[in-house]
């Protein structure tokens, strides 16, 4: 079976290097797949989850913000962030889910909610992931 070769970059390293049969990644109009001989294109990908497939094995990893090219059976996805499911801090997630919470509710004028709904969905991504 063919195969596609995968690099995610982040800003302070290359975090995958290697070939799998399928992808599933978060863009930002949905999730969508990539398998070998896929149409090239161009897009933005949204903070969720990306989903690696090899034979029976899948790689999960909670994704943040960022971009991906598809070209020649070859994908590359610069990010913001990405953390392999067993990386995620649990107890970090929930801390920041917490406290997300608390700023999206409270009357204060300086409050940046566009952060703070940010932060909340990271949170919530990356807890989805520690618990699956």
């Amino acid at each position: 079976m063919s195969k596609i070769h995968v690099t995610i970059i982040q800003p302070t390293k290359i975090k995958v290097d290697q070939e799998y049969e399928h992808i599933i990644i978060p863009g930002v109009d949905g999730d969508f797949g990539v398998s070998p001989e896929h149409t090239p294109f161009i897009t933005k990908i949204r903070s969720g989850v990306l989903q690696l497939f090899t034979g029976s094995k899948t790689e999960k990893y909670a994704i943040h913000d960022g971009f991906v090219t598809v070209e020649n059976n070859t994908v590359k996805i610069v990010c913001d962030t990405i953390e392999k499911e067993n990386e995620i801090n649990a107890k970090r997630a929930k801390s920041s889910k917490e406290r997300a919470e608390k700023r999206l509710k409270s009357s204060e004028s300086d409050i940046n909610f566009r952060r703070a709904e940010l932060s909340l969905k990271r949170a919530l991504i990356r807890l989805s992931l520690g618990s699956s």
